[in-house]
């Protein structure tokens, strides 16, 4: 609630926010994941992706406090790794570029702000306390307390 000042009440923010349900979908899709059921966990996934348009591969390591504003279209991929107190906007990507193995999709450290539209592409670090500009295209690391922005993105210091 204190992300979304729309937010009225808890029992409105539980019954009406797609991304309360798509983050407890995912935790439960996440500890089938864990224990290689992996038809169940995908099953899981793809029944939220459905219901909230938020797609979060059952592999991904979601932190504390995940705030998805207005969630259609976000996308996390599976080696994916988000922090505590991220909030991010609609149409996010967390994804990869198709030409790595293994860790494929970006690290997002605590207290990060991606923006609408922002893809954060391959296996990437964003350090804390980072505020990601809409529609910027991400390719490398950004270090901590910094801004990024544009396409592809450049850094902007504090």
């Amino acid at each position: 609630m204190k992300n979304d000042p729309a937010a009225r009440n808890r029992l409105e923010v539980f019954l009406l926010y797609p991304c309360v349900h798509a983050i407890i979908n995912h935790r439960i899709a996440h500890f089938f994941y864990r224990f290689k059921f992996y038809f169940i966990s995908r099953l899981i996934s793809q029944i939220s992706r459905f219901f909230t348009g938020i797609e979060i591969h059952p592999g991904a390591k979601i932190g504390k406090g995940l705030f998805i504003d207005h969630g259609m279209g976000v996308v996390i991929g599976e080696t994916a790794e988000v922090g505590d107190n991220v909030v991010l906007y609609h149409g996010v990507t967390l994804g990869g570029t198709g030409k790595d193995k293994g860790k494929r999709h970006p690290t997002v450290g605590n207290n990060v702000i991606i923006g609408s539209g922002a893809k954060v592409l391959g296996p990437i670090n964003v350090g804390d306390n980072v505020k990601i500009g809409a529609n910027a295209v991400v390719l490398r690391d950004i270090p901590n307390d910094t801004t990024a922005v544009g396409i592809p993105a450049r850094i902007i210091y504090k």
